[in-house]
């Protein structure tokens, strides 16, 4: 099981077409509604624990607030939430929040004039950065401000199946997977022994997305942080790159991962021995005797240094919201650190702050498993933000489906064009 937000590759075609619909603006927000109180609508995701926390934190503000309430419900239901918000931007009728919204998304949002832009109100930069660190600032859009909260973040790790490595004569508790080389020959003698079909099973379909659940935590790690774009222009035609894209391109060819989509969940029926996930695993894989790690590096490096990517979700104030007075206050009141344990205590998913187990010893000390990712979301790196974020991914998806997955064509040569295209896509008006 992996969390995903689309559905299928139709849902992003969508998104894309709903953004060249929508008007540009530059955070729509007027002095008016900035600093108007009153009423407000926000929505929040369907995820059980989500809802719990979202209906808590409502009765919270509302019995403390009762000229400003909160009106809030789950997002209406969709191909994928992005498309419904991409709809509503168009129709007018968003919410004044959304606790769900996607980074990738955020600079389409914004191209539609959707967005507020946050760093309009007084102090919010300052709020955001301390609360959030280094990690706000690849949040920023491109003229440097703010048109989404960091909000909290699934940063993902490897998690193997210990009775499957003991029954492939591997030690469970000591496993062999930080370095490439290691991992490799930790998977042959996986599938080999028979123990799993599968080493690993990251999801081999096309989507933008899937990047996020193979290729970047890898590369993140590989190279310290590297995003996909920096300075408008693509990075992975690298050394760095190219070690990673081996990698991948070896699992696949040596039969270590599956190339067909599958309908269950491999690692939770003990087809794969392995999975790419996040803190939201924990209690999903609760009967299953688990370990984790980080994700390897060529050649191994400390758990402290390794970055990954963080599946993060974001809150967006919407412009056609009335009272973005009364949004902006319910906004901190929601990242405050009392609502911010209150959501790891629900959830167990990571606010982005940069104090987490300092602010929350008492939690992680409860919950030991939930340390390392809560370690981990302090070295993350998202998807870059801009109106051509999805395309740009979907240019990179395309080239590793191809030359990775289904191991067509030299890989040297490829990427070369894949990493142009990324550039072409990125920079496109």
């Amino acid at each position: 099981m992996q969390r995903r937000r689309w559905t299928t590759a139709a849902a992003a075609a969508s998104l894309v077409a709903l953004a060249l619909t929508g008007c540009t603006n530059n955070g729509g927000a007027s002095t008016k509604a900035l600093s108007s109180h009153g009423p407000i609508t926000i929505w929040y995701s369907n995820n059980e624990q989500e809802v719990a926390w979202g209906k808590a934190m409502v009765k919270a503000w509302n019995a403390a607030h009762p000229k400003e309430t909160i009106k809030a419900q789950e997002v209406p239901a969709g191909k994928s939430t992005e498309e419904v918000i991409g709809a509503a931007i168009t129709a007018g009728t968003t919410p004044c929040l959304v606790f769900n919204n996607l980074p990738a998304a955020t600079g389409q949002f914004q191209k539609q004039g959707g967005l507020v832009d946050l760093s309009k109100f007084p102090g919010a930069d300052k709020y955001i950065e301390a609360r959030s660190g280094k990690a706000a600032d690849q949040y920023k859009s491109s003229d440097g401000d703010f048109y989404q909260m960091p909000w909290k973040s699934n940063p993902v790790m490897i998690f193997y199946n210990k009775d499957i490595f003991k029954k492939a004569g591997l030690d469970p508790d000591h496993p062999k997977l930080s370095t490439y080389a290691d991992f490799l020959a930790t998977a042959k003698k996986i599938t080999s022994s028979g123990a799993a079909k599968y080493a690993i099973y990251p999801a081999p379909t096309s989507e933008f997305f899937q990047p996020n659940f193979d290729f970047l935590p890898l590369y993140a790690a590989e190279t310290k942080g590297t995003p996909l774009v920096e300075d408008d222009k693509s990075t992975i035609d690298s050394p760095a790159g190219k070690d990673v894209l081996q990698f991948w391109k070896t699992i696949y060819a040596d039969g270590l991962a599956g190339k067909e989509p599958v309908q269950n969940d491999a690692f939770a029926s003990g087809t794969s021995a392995m999975a790419i996930v996040g803190p939201w695993a924990i209690p999903v894989y609760k009967d299953i005797n688990w370990g984790e790690v980080p994700v390897p590096t060529k050649d191994g490096m400390s758990a402290d240094q390794i970055y990954t990517f963080p599946d993060a979700k974001n809150i967006g104030m919407y412009t056609s919201c009335k009272n973005q007075g009364t949004a902006w206050d319910v906004l901190k009141f929601a990242t405050s650190q009392d609502q911010d344990g209150k959501l790891l205590e629900t959830t167990g998913q990571m606010p982005i702050r940069s104090d987490l187990q300092t602010v929350y010893p008492d939690y992680f000390a409860k919950n030991p498993a939930y340390k390392e990712f809560a370690s981990q979301a302090e070295r993350t790196v998202d998807d870059p933000t801009g109106p051509n974020t999805i395309a740009t991914l979907q240019a990179l998806r395309d080239f590793y489906t191809k030359a990775v997955i289904a191991g067509d064509g030299d890989l040297d040569s490829q990427l070369k064009q894949a990493s142009d295209k990324i550039t072409q896509t990125w920079t496109a008006k």
